[in-house]
C-alpha cells in the first residue's frame, strides 16, 4: 500500500545540450541499464527524440531473468530542461519518472525524481523494504557510473568538502 519516491542527482561536465540529446534518445537507454536487466527496446521507434504522447516498450528481467513488458508513455516534455515518463503496463501499480536538467558551473546537474507503488498492496510494501528500493538504487548508481563513462567526472569543487 505504499507510496514511494527515489531522487538522485549527479553532476556532469558537459553542456546542457550534449546531455539533452543523450537523455532524450531512447536509443541510449540501453546504454545506461545494467545488463542483467536484459533490457531492449522492442517498439519501432520513429523518432529519435522523445515527444509527448511517444509511447515506448521494452523487455526487461528485473527479477530472477525473468522477462516481462514494460511500456511507458513520454507525456511531459520541455526541450532541453524536462521530460516525464510514465508507466502505462509493467511490473508497478505506479511509476513516474522526471528526468531534469539545468546548467550550473562547470557542467549539468542532473536530478531525477522516481515516484512509485509497488503491486500487490502490503506484500508490494514489503517487497519494496526488502529488494525493489534496493535494485532501483543499484540501477542508478550503474547509471552514474555509465554517464561518468560517456561525459567524464565533474572535478569537485574542494570548497564543498
Amino acid at each position: 500500500m505504499g507510496f514511494y519516491q527515489l531522487h538522485e542527482k549527479q553532476k556532469i561536465p558537459a553542456t546542457v545540450d550534449e546531455v539533452w540529446d543523450f537523455i532524450s534518445s531512447p536509443a541510449n537507454l540501453q546504454k545506461i541499464t545494467p545488463g542483467y536487466m536484459g533490457f531492449e527496446v522492442t517498439s519501432e521507434l520513429l523518432s529519435d527524440k522523445m515527444y509527448p504522447g511517444m509511447i515506448i516498450s521494452y523487455k526487461v528481467s528485473p527479477v530472477l531473468g525473468i522477462k516481462m513488458t514494460w511500456v511507458t508513455e513520454i507525456t511531459h516534455v520541455k526541450d532541453k530542461e524536462y521530460f516525464v515518463d510514465e508507466q502505462r503496463v509493467g511490473p508497478y501499480a505506479i511509476w513516474h519518472h522526471e528526468h531534469k536538467i539545468e546548467a550550473i558551473e562547470g557542467g549539468v546537474l542532473m536530478t531525477d525524481i522516481v515516484s512509485y507503488k509497488p503491486p500487490f498492496g502490503f506484500l508490494g510494501s514489503i517487497a519494496n523494504s526488502l529488494l525493489i528500493k534496493n535494485q532501483l538504487r543499484e540501477i542508478f548508481n550503474y547509471r552514474k557510473k555509465a554517464i561518468v563513462k560517456i561525459f567524464g567526472e565533474m572535478v569537485q569543487d574542494l570548497s564543498e568538502v
